[in-house]
């Protein structure tokens, strides 16, 4: 059996397109090899393309200079939080402005928008929309509470990719209507201190509980002078609400997290932990915490 012909290093870490292979003085015959993978048409790669990301690389050796990711594909790829469903979802969403045609390419949903201005930035190497189109185009992909946890993502104040101001003028320069009103709904929610999806979602079921009193990202300091932060507190009931995420199961978490609750209760605080299990029953959850505060105010 004849051996392979090796790929030069430069095509053997990633996507390249077989003009360029050509170049390099690899022959055709040899991208049909078994080992060669074909994510789009003209696109080759050493190692088969399964992300999100990794399909955008591929896709993007071949993409026309006018084009770029939008939607679901551009938050995937600026790691804005998503439902699992929409990131593990095969195709790529990417758009082109009026007039041009956007791709027809199986794996590719295209979109075309009438666009002014400047609307696209490079983001890890590759073309997207810009954070508050992405925000707008998200729209017509999510419900309420996950629009709401992208555009916390998006203005976090650690590190903002945008503003809530440059979202509202967004929303009111976005053509068409589809999807505006629930724009309009989710701008007046997003908070610059969630810290993650499921901590939105958390926030989103108090305020529409109407729980009264709740304070987000509560800054407490124990005797001791420890200083801790809780992700929503109800100071007058002096009780703490924790969005517990997989973070915390692993073993240093979860002895710190001992400790912090520790202290927390030896002040006179209550804190109630919260994981995904009680975010799927968004009423019974409400009405726990809304009896806990009626027994805090009670004792009080």
């Amino acid at each position: 059996m004849t051996p392979r012909i090796q790929l030069p290093p430069s095509l053997a870490t990633g996507p390249f397109s077989t003009a360029r292979a050509r170049e390099l003085g690899i022959e055709r015959g040899r991208l049909r090899g078994a080992d060669i993978h074909h994510p789009y048409p003209a696109v080759n790669s050493a190692t088969d393309a399964v992300t999100v990301l990794e399909r955008a690389r591929a896709f993007a050796i071949r993409m026309p200079p006018h084009a770029f990711f939008c939607s679901v594909t551009a938050a995937v790829i600026m790691k804005v939080p998503l439902p699992q469903v929409l990131e593990l979802r095969g195709k790529l969403h990417v758009g082109v402005p009026f007039p041009h045609h956007p791709p027809e390419v199986s794996g590719v949903i295209g979109h075309r928008y009438r666009r002014n201005g400047r609307h696209t930035r490079i983001w890890n190497g590759l073309r997207v929309s810009e954070p508050e189109l992405v925000w707008c185009e998200l729209a017509t992909e999510l419900q309420l509470r996950d629009l709401v946890a992208a555009g916390d993502q998006l203005i976090h104040w650690r590190l903002p990719t945008t503003t809530v101001e440059k979202l509202a003028r967004a929303v009111d320069t976005y053509p068409g209507r589809r999807g505006r009103p629930l724009m309009r709904r989710a701008l007046g929610l997003l908070d610059d201190h969630s810290e993650s999806r499921r901590e939105t979602h958390l926030r989103l079921i108090l305020v529409g509980a109407g729980l009264q009193g709740l304070v987000s990202n509560y800054g407490i300091t124990t005797r001791d002078g420890t200083r801790y932060r809780g992700d929503f507190a109800f100071p007058l009931e002096k009780v703490i609400i924790e969005y517990q995420s997989e973070y915390h199961f692993a073993p240093e978490q979860s002895r710190r997290d001992m400790s912090r609750i520790a202290k927390l209760e030896a002040d006179g605080w209550y804190v109630m932990q919260v994981n995904a299990d009680d975010l799927r029953n968004p009423g019974e959850l409400a009405e726990r915490i809304r009896h806990v505060l009626a027994r805090r105010r009670v004792a009080s």
